[in-house]
């Protein structure tokens, strides 16, 4: 199927590692020209080994200042962004006693503003040319709260009314934006994650990864390229009518109507 991504320009935050970088890899793959950002410029060079062609700028998204420089230098050296996709950034697992105002306010940092930092330059952008879809990586966490995870799964309720809330905002300005919401997915994040979570409940890392996996109904965790192949998908013109709304990925852990 071709999915009429041949020459966007697409700009994946979080690109280097995990979903994100399957996500480059996908539309690099469907002919989109690629821009990965990462605040570390060791993950970048790796990550481009892999992204032949594509371009790869460090910045810190938790700063207004450096997104809205990265956008820029974007725009001016490569072209208009057609396709965002934001992969950047998670809160760290913490459990309930040891959380403090800081905790959440790290929280919004690492992962709300990390993408609202990028999204507002570049839906105005999006929207006075008429065109643009953006895609939200977000989390399960922000529909069924974990206790080790309040401050991140707040972070990403957030990012899931913002998701909804720009899509029916820019709608009739041609723009799209829509959120997916993974569950496990077989990424270094989420394998840190099983550690802390192992620690916390007094159990080995595999003890912990084997339980995680017996509460997916599907019996197992998703592959990142997975959620890239929906990414793709909802990045291209075949979901032209798809917007404003948050998408489950979590193997039928939260059958939830939506």
């Amino acid at each position: 199927m071709d999915l009429g991504l041949t020459g966007k320009i697409a700009l994946i935050t979080g690109g280097s590692k995990g979903i994100g970088l399957a996500c480059a890899q996908a539309l690099a793959a469907e002919g989109a020209r690629i821009v990965i950002c990462s605040r570390d410029q060791a993950n970048l060079d790796a990550a481009l080994a892999s992204l032949p062609n594509a371009t790869g700028i460090a910045a810190d998204l938790t700063r207004a200042e450096a997104a809205a420089a990265l956008v820029e230098q974007v725009e001016r050296k490569i072209g208009p962004i057609d396709i965002l996709v934001n992969s950047a950034g998670a809160a760290r697992l913490t459990p309930p006693n040891d959380l403090t105002p800081q905790s959440w306010h790290d929280a919004m940092d690492a992962k709300y503003f990390a993408y609202i930092h990028v999204i507002d330059p570049v839906i105005k952008a999006m929207a006075a040319r008429g065109s643009g879809v953006i895609v939200n990586v977000i989390g399960s966490g922000g529909k069924v709260a974990s206790t080790v995870h309040l401050a991140g799964g707040a972070a990403n309720a957030a990012l899931m009314l913002a998701t909804s809330g720009l899509g029916a905002a820019y709608a009739k300005s041609g723009v799209r934006v829509v959120g997916i919401n993974p569950g496990g997915t077989e990424t270094g994040r989420v394998k840190a994650g099983m550690e802390a979570a192992a620690k916390l409940a007094g159990i080995s890392p595999e003890q912990a990864r084997l339980e995680a996996i017996a509460r997916i109904p599907m019996g197992r965790m998703a592959k990142p390229s997975e959620i890239a192949d929906a990414v793709c998908f909802l990045a291209s013109p075949r979901a032209s009518y798809i917007t404003a709304v948050n998408i489950n990925m979590d193997g039928a852990q939260s059958p939830v109507v939506v």
